[in-house]
């Protein structure tokens, strides 16, 4: 299936993609969590590296990502929740990071686990993040960086949030961390990673909630 949505997103087939996720996937039995981790995100990747090797173009990289993000939208219809748990996450992109797709997931798995999620997109200015964290605050702050020229952007954001709520929770994904060994100690996080799940497990160890 993997193969076919990935085919289908570089043909710009917007129809057919859907028609995998939605009707060959969750409507015959595959579980949210899988077509999400094992079929979107993992074909979102393969994307990303033929962009990177330049074996297709800026604009196909946009087409995908824009299929990606409808797919996603259609899910989110036929989300699991758990009940809630009283817990409240920020997801954010730091400033400047436009790819919002990895964030968008943990988000989702988020809310599967029960948490009330906020989620604020891409390219996140730093002044309005505090301003977020400060006039409604979160139970905890999950902060998304994709390309690793935008690791100071990170760093500035975590120093701000810091400065403003000095005992918030502060988690951080996505792929830019794979390529900068150190920042996990560096910015003295509990975790760093892609893996969706993981920051779930984490969130509900660091807020106290049952998995």
């Amino acid at each position: 299936m993997r193969e076919a949505y990935l085919s289908a997103q570089l043909k710009g087939n917007r129809r057919e993609a859907l028609r995998l996720v939605v009707e060959e996937g969750l409507l015959r039995g595959i579980p949210f969590a899988t077509l999400q981790s094992e079929v979107i995100r993992k074909a979102q990747w393969e994307i990303g590296r033929l962009w990177q090797e330049n074996i297709i173009s800026v604009a196909q990289e946009h087409m995908a990502t824009a299929i990606s993000q409808l797919a996603l939208s259609h899910l989110y219809r036929y989300l699991p929740r758990d009940a809630p748990n009283g817990r409240t996450v920020v997801v954010s992109c730091v400033e400047g990071e436009l790819h919002e797709l990895g964030a968008r997931m943990a988000s989702d798995f988020l809310e599967m686990a029960g948490f009330d999620v906020r989620f604020l997109g891409a390219s996140v200015p730093v002044e309005h993040l505090v301003r977020e964290v400060k006039s409604a605050p979160p139970d905890l702050l999950a902060l998304s960086v994709t390309m690793t020229f935008h690791l100071p952007a990170l760093r500035e954001a975590v120093a701000a949030v810091r400065a403003v709520a000095p005992r918030l929770p502060l988690l951080v994904g996505g792929l830019a961390l794979e390529w900068a060994p150190g920042v996990q100690e560096e910015l003295g996080v509990p975790f760093i990673g892609t893996d969706a799940r993981g920051l779930v497990a984490t969130a509900c160890r660091l807020l106290e909630v049952p998995e």
